[in-house]
Order: C-alpha cells, then sequence, then structure tokens
C-alpha cells in the first residue's frame, strides 16, 4: 500500500484496495485520453481499456501526454499500454487499436464499471453514449476547445449528451477554437474525480449538469441539463 499511501486520508484503506477490482474503458486516446489513463493508474484502477484506432502525428506533439517524437505513427493505444507498464505495473491495460463504431461497441464496452469519453467529435460521442445506455454503463464526458472545457457524468436513461448536443455533427468545436496544452489535462482531471467519485459510491457527480470552464476569463460554473 506504500504506493497509495498519499491517497489515505482522502479515501479509506477499503476504497483504496477496491480500486484494483475496477474496469474503466477510455475511448480516445488522444489529449484528453492520454491524461485520464496516466491519471487511472496512479490512482490504482486496476483494469483500463485504451480503445483508440489512430496513430500519433506531429500535430499531436503539443497537447497529447501519450506523443512524443519517438512514436510518431505509433499505436496511440499501444502507447498507453506501454505508458502505463513504465508508471504502474499492477495496473493491467487492454489496448484495442480499433476505432469504435455501433456494430463493434458492445464488445468492446461490455463489463466496464465506468466508460470515459475521450473523443473529438459529436458524433461520436452520441454513439458512445448510446452504446453505454445499451450496456447500463455510466458514461463520464468531457470535451475541450481552445479555453474552454466541460465535463458531465451521464447515467443510463439521462441522455444528457443529447440535450447539450440537440444536432449531430461530425465537426466539434475544437476544429475551430483549437487544442492547447492546458485544457486536455483540466478536463481529464475532473473526469477522474468524477470516476472516482462513481467507483466508490460517494460525493456528488455532475449528473444531469455540465460544468463548464472559461480559462481565459476564469469563469467556472455548473449549469442543469
Amino acid at each position: 500500500m506504500n504506493r497509495y499511501i498519499k491517497n489515505q486520508n482522502m479515501l479509506s484503506a477499503e476504497e483504496n484496495l477496491s480500486l484494483r477490482n475496477y474496469s474503466v474503458a477510455v475511448v480516445g486516446c488522444g489529449g484528453l485520453g492520454g491524461y485520464l489513463i496516466e491519471m487511472l493508474a496512479r490512482l490504482g484502477v486496476g483494469h483500463i481499456t485504451a480503445i483508440d484506432g489512430d496513430v500519433f502525428d506531429v500535430s499531436n506533439l503539443n497537447r497529447q501526454l501519450l506523443s512524443i517524437p519517438d512514436n510518431l505513427g505509433k499505436s496511440k493505444a499501444v502507447a498507453a499500454k506501454e505508458r502505463v507498464l513504465a508508471v504502474n505495473p499492477e495496473v493491467v491495460v487492454n489496448p484495442i487499436h480499433t476505432f469504435m463504431t455501433k456494430e463493434n461497441a458492445a464488445e468492446m464496452l461490455a463489463g466496464h464499471h465506468v466508460i470515459c469519453d475521450a473523443l473529438d467529435n459529436i458524433t461520436a460521442r452520441l454513439m458512445l453514449q448510446e452504446a453505454a445506455e445499451n450496456l447500463a454503463i455510466p458514461l463520464v464526458h468531457a470535451a475541450i476547445a481552445g479555453w474552454y472545457a466541460q465535463v458531465c457524468a451521464v447515467f443510463p436513461g439521462d441522455n444528457t449528451l443529447r440535450r447539450i448536443y440537440p444536432e449531430d455533427i461530425a465537426r466539434g468545436e475544437e476544429a475551430e477554437l483549437g487544442n492547447p496544452s492546458f485544457t486536455p489535462g483540466l478536463a481529464a482531471s475532473v473526469q477522474v474525480s468524477e470516476v472516482l467519485k462513481i467507483l466508490i459510491g460517494r460525493g456528488s457527480l455532475l449528473r444531469n449538469k455540465l460544468l463548464v470552464i472559461n480559462t481565459l476569463d476564469n469563469h467556472y460554473f455548473v449549469l442543469d441539463v
């Protein structure tokens, strides 16, 4: 338990030990996903599925934690497994180097306790929410664009993302506003805290709510959705 001694007082010993029994799926291993996987592994979540069919390119270097010059052209999902092996070899990572579709989502996601949305477009997010709904698994959503970020927790039956995104648009705002180095880490931190609260069953969740962060003007507020 010395590895997790700094978690104590925030988490009970029982809660800390229980984390090794949970499985979390991270869909997308880029900006948000790299930070999610890193923090979940350091926290001690025992099983992580890293899902992404993409490979690193030079444009990822400004913000993606898993991206370094030496792994350009390499699978993001495989890089996630290698990073966790270096950070916390007690954690089991299942890398899936395949893009999620309606046809394969159930097979990839079944059996997890929580799913993390680290995608970069609305169409894929709505598809992921539908898959999570069908499997009765909670989903923790985040999105970033430029100076801005948002996070919420979606439970089966909530359909929250359809209220946030009433239109199915393939191109997300981040394509217009950019992707800096700091908003993915900020949003992912809140996502991981939501995942932890779901797993240990305590704390106030961003359920039917949306945390909206504007780092340019230092505005942080929660909307009912």
